[in-house]
């Protein structure tokens, strides 16, 4: 049975920092981009970084600087360490994977990828 389990969504004031993971199980995972995607209340899904089967990362431009993805293909996880949090980060967050086939998919819509989490939410309030 194919899982990608996210955890270590919370609550934090601006300028704060967190650690989401990702468990994968089920499949491949280290023949898998994997990816980080996270929707907004009432805003569409937006892609916000991936790190392919090789271990290259890419970050969407709001991130940069911000944001480390990285992985451990040793014990199938994926994280995401979040650093200096905006309010504008706030959204359930979501790993997902898909089949390394040369090129990183950095798109928000779930027919994507092949594997998709059930989220972690992410909230940055004062």
């Amino acid at each position: 049975q194919v899982q990608l389990v996210e955890s270590g969504g919370d609550t934090v004031q601006p300028g704060g920092s967190l650690r989401l993971s990702c468990a994968a199980s089920g499949f491949a995972f280290e023949k898998h981009d994997m990816t980080w995607v996270r929707q907004a209340s009432g805003k569409e899904p937006e892609w916000v970084s991936g790190i392919d089967r090789d271990g290259e990362t890419y970050y969407t431009e709001s991130v940069k600087g911000r944001f480390t993805i990285s992985r451990d293909n040793a014990k199938n996880m994926v994280y995401l360490q979040m650093n200096s949090l905006k309010p504008e980060d706030t959204a359930v967050y979501y790993c997902a994977g898909r089949y390394h086939i040369g090129t990183i998919v950095a798109g928000g819509n779930r027919a994507h990828y092949h594997y998709w989490g059930q989220g972690t939410q992410v909230t940055v309030s004062p």
